[in-house]
């Protein structure tokens, strides 16, 4: 977590990070970034994603909406596909103030906020409508507030699907078959634990490398989202995805607190209605994206495995007690909670 504590380093992270911007867009670009225009608040938005994903679709809907909302005073610039740095050096410029918006995993910002760790424990949502009835509600709210301490603010959520297993060497269809199997799994705790949990062999290993991984059987499979194993080819390798579903990550918009505390009272209003708006927005992009992705891949050989969801429930069951007590836990027993409750009016 890059909250800086002395002067010092504080300095050094500024000079490092406005270097790195001068060399990829100029100096007049970081003037630009923190300056409010005189016809117009516009505000930088950066993220890592094509112009053809989901969440920069919905972006572009936000700064529409915002527009219009605004009466044309404020409005958002996007950078897509990393002009501006990779997710953790957005992070970082939104600490300052040098940009202001971005999008990130909850997984990643777990490192910022202990309650995004509750996102990593499996099987805590029961369906779609309990999963969205949490994000929107008071836990959902708790959750986004928890990053103030790191100067930022969370603004809203994206749907980024659940997480599923995909394999090289055959079907998953009960735990018992990824007894010794190597597994990639994210650098994080609660993803090797998850596989441990499920007699899987846990193996962290970078995105940018787990193609070439699959391949050559450094790992026999891997796990996440329809749409991500779709767009990074490793269907072609791994032709065996189960959809178990063991995980809910959703991502997050967040907005630099500085630049958030810069607007009045009625622009955070209108920010706020916008992304409420472009969430939904996303949601219906993410369910097209799902779809689309499953009938490409299974044109192209994939086998699609429905398994019983059950014995991958129990087996996992000791690790949400492992958080009896905790700050995770008691968020466990709000969202479960949350499972018997009426939707909220979107």
């Amino acid at each position: 977590m890059c909250l800086y504590k002395n002067i010092g380093d504080g300095a050094l992270f500024i000079i490092k990070k406005f270097a790195a911007l001068i060399a990829l867009l100029g100096f007049s670009l970081l003037l630009a970034a923190c300056s409010r225009e005189a016809d117009s608040n516009v505000l930088r938005l950066a993220h890592n994603m094509t112009t053809d994903h989901p969440v920069h679709i919905a972006m572009v809907d936000m700064g529409e909406r915002l527009e219009v909302l605004s009466g044309g005073e404020m409005s958002i610039q996007i950078y897509s596909g990393g002009q501006l740095g990779k997710e953790r050096e957005v992070i970082e410029l939104l600490q300052i103030g040098a940009i202001a918006m971005t999008k990130v995993s909850t997984i990643s910002m777990s490192g910022f906020s202990e309650d995004m760790r509750v996102f990593s424990v499996p099987y805590i949502f029961e369906n779609n409508a309990h999963y969205w009835r949490v994000l929107n509600g008071p836990v959902g709210q708790d959750i986004l507030g928890s990053l103030e301490p790191a100067l930022l603010k969370g603004l809203g959520f994206y749907d980024a699907g659940s997480r599923s297993f995909y394999m090289t060497d055959g079907p998953i269809r009960t735990p018992a078959d990824l007894k010794g199997k190597k597994i990639r799994v994210q650098p994080s705790r609660a993803s090797i634990d998850m596989v441990k949990a499920l007699g899987g062999s846990a193996t962290p290993i970078s995105w940018g490398e787990l193609y070439t991984a699959l391949q050559q059987g450094v790992v026999d499979g891997a796990e996440n989202n329809s749409p991500s194993y779709y767009i990074s080819k490793h269907y072609e390798t791994a032709k065996y995805y189960s959809l178990d579903e063991h995980t809910s990550v959703p991502d997050l918009i967040i907005i630099s607190a500085k630049v958030w505390q810069g607007l009045s009272a009625q622009e955070q209003g209108w920010l706020s209605e916008a992304m409420a708006q472009s969430s939904l927005k996303q949601r219906e992009q993410w369910a097209k994206a799902s779809k689309d992705a499953l009938e490409k891949v299974a044109k192209a050989g994939v086998e699609i495995i429905y398994p019983d969801k059950k014995p991958f429930q129990d087996a996992v069951k000791g690790l949400k007690a492992s958080h009896d007590g905790s700050r995770i836990g008691d968020l466990l027993e709000r969202i479960a909670a949350e499972a018997q409750t009426e939707a909220p009016s979107p």
